[in-house]
């Protein structure tokens, strides 16, 4: 199979929904008000991890284009919780791409802790060989959130998805310590916005 083909619509997916992304975060910034967006990355799946994928859930190789979402994925980070939804109303208003599939882990969190907003969507890419229709991933969360999915990430990754139970129930409550950040931050969220207003005037 060439990986390197296969994955360059990937690539472009990524690359252009970051350019539109920090577009929005910019325009917000223009009008001197607060941006929903504190900051946004991306990436391809390594080959491996396809692979893996593919193999844990019985996914022949030639459906990956159509049976794995997240080749593609785009992660949008926020200061607070309801800007995740702002973001996500955005997202819903936009017409360059379609939206498949939403999935709410913060209203419903996974039994691990883990919460976050994540979003399927089709987006087209203009090749050479005319228009293709990409599968991409969108994950929208709070600081909070990203800083305990990414530990998570390392932990189930050394662990091999197997996680021993002492650290799976300290990680529970650590999601647990994370969300009550967001609540508490969420009740100042006025106080900061008006000092963020002041230091970005000077």
């Amino acid at each position: 199979m060439n990986w390197d083909a296969l994955l360059a619509p990937y690539k472009q997916v990524v690359e252009e929904l970051k350019v539109k992304l920090r577009g929005t975060r910019s325009q917000f910034e223009y009008e001197s008000s607060h941006s929903p967006i504190e900051f946004v990355t991306g990436r391809v799946k390594p080959v491996p991890s396809i692979l893996e994928k593919a193999k844990n859930r019985g996914i022949p190789l030639e459906n990956i284009e159509k049976e794995i979402f997240d080749i593609a994925g785009v992660r949008v980070v926020c200061q607070f919780v309801d800007d995740i939804y702002t973001i996500v109303k955005i997202l819903r208003n936009r017409d360059d791409f379609t939206i498949i599939e939403e999935k709410d882990y913060i209203t419903n969190k996974k039994d691990s802790g883990y919460r976050s907003y994540h979003m399927i969507i089709e987006y087209p890419v203009e090749m050479v060989q005319g228009r293709k229709l990409v599968l991409a991933e969108i994950q929208i969360r709070t600081l909070a959130m990203n800083f305990w999915a990414t530990n998570e990430h390392s932990l189930n990754y050394k662990y091999k998805g197997s996680i021993p139970s002492e650290v799976k129930a300290r990680l529970q409550r650590a999601a647990e310590a994370a969300f009550k950040l967001d609540e508490e931050m969420s009740k100042i969220k006025h106080e900061i916005q008006e000092a963020q207003r002041i230091f970005h005037r000077k």
